[in-house]
């Protein structure tokens, strides 16, 4: 078993740009024939053939000025009355910020537990973009292992190496929002794949990040699977070292996305009460202000 997977590794046929399609779930579906992995096809969507000729509503954003390296564009408190307000503002949004993105990657970062994969998920529909999850892809790849799997059998040096094989792998490509795994932001080689995009990172405070853990269970983290007692504090205790280890390295991304201050001019005092519509949105914002920015040489 450990060949074949290794093998699998070494060879860059498992990922191609020929390979990427979109799905109506906006996830990558691979297919098992004769031994190669292939991407199913769907017919292309009608809405993403129409979404750039509708007509575009006012978008309610309001765009607010900070300090540091990361420039905010936040929610209007009040703005959003429901559901499909948020959806036309991601739609409108995602329609203004197309010539700016041009085709490039969007790599989200962030702890476990920050919601990279639904918040990439939402993106992706909004922005036409394939949405790939890259523990996905090495699971895929494993023949079917969870993580967990992985660095039990082979551990996680080998899982390191298939998560920088994969990002070099879907560097080369474009329109594509990208789910990283929590430890990806340690190698600098991999920063120098993100770089080819736009690098985002979701920023949750570690009190939301362990409630939402906690919740779902430990079992499919290795890193936190790993003391008894009780689970929240556990889960507090490691994500807080993990924090420590990975914090400067998460601020290295073009594009940070604090929970906490978008929550606060929404009026919420709970994080997890911000839908991923409402993240997406206040991401893609972000992204459209620091993408002006440096095309302006700011």
């Amino acid at each position: 078993m450990e060949a074949r997977v290794s093998q699998s590794f070494q060879s860059p046929a498992w990922i191609s740009s020929e390979k990427i399609a979109r799905k109506s779930s906006s996830s990558l579906h691979f297919l098992w024939t004769n031994g190669e992995r292939k991407m199913n096809r769907p017919p292309a969507s009608n809405n993403l053939q129409t979404r750039k000729d509708r007509a575009r509503r006012p978008v309610l954003l309001k765009v607010l000025c900070s300090s540091g390296n990361y420039p905010a564009s936040v929610l209007e408190s009040g703005s959003l009355r429901s559901s499909f307000d948020e959806s036309m503002i991601l739609q409108n949004i995602s329609e203004g910020i197309e010539p700016y993105l041009n085709g490039r990657c969007i790599y989200l970062v962030g702890m476990m537990g920050s919601g990279k994969s639904t918040v990439g998920k939402v993106l992706s529909e909004g922005l036409g973009y394939s949405f790939c999850d890259c523990d996905k892809l090495i699971e895929q790849a494993a023949g079917g292992s969870t993580v967990a799997e992985i660095f039990k059998k082979y551990g996680e040096s080998f899982f390191r190496d298939s998560e920088t094989e994969a990002l070099q792998k879907l560097s080369s490509m474009h329109q594509l929002v990208v789910s990283t795994g929590g430890g990806a932001v340690v190698r600098p080689i991999n920063w120098r794949y993100m770089q080819k995009g736009i690098s985002v990172w979701l920023d949750v405070p570690l009190d939301a990040l362990a409630r939402r853990i906690t919740a779902v269970g430990t079992d499919s983290r290795p890193l936190l699977n790993q003391e008894s007692g009780d689970p929240y504090s556990m889960t507090m205790k490691r994500l807080s070292t993990l924090f420590k280890e990975r914090g400067e390295a998460y601020a290295n991304a073009d594009v940070r996305v604090c929970l906490e201050i978008t929550a606060a001019k929404l009026g919420l005092t709970d994080v997890c009460k911000l839908t991923p519509n409402v993240i997406a949105i206040e991401l893609l914002s972000q992204v459209e202000t620091f993408l002006k920015k440096r095309e302006n040489g700011i």
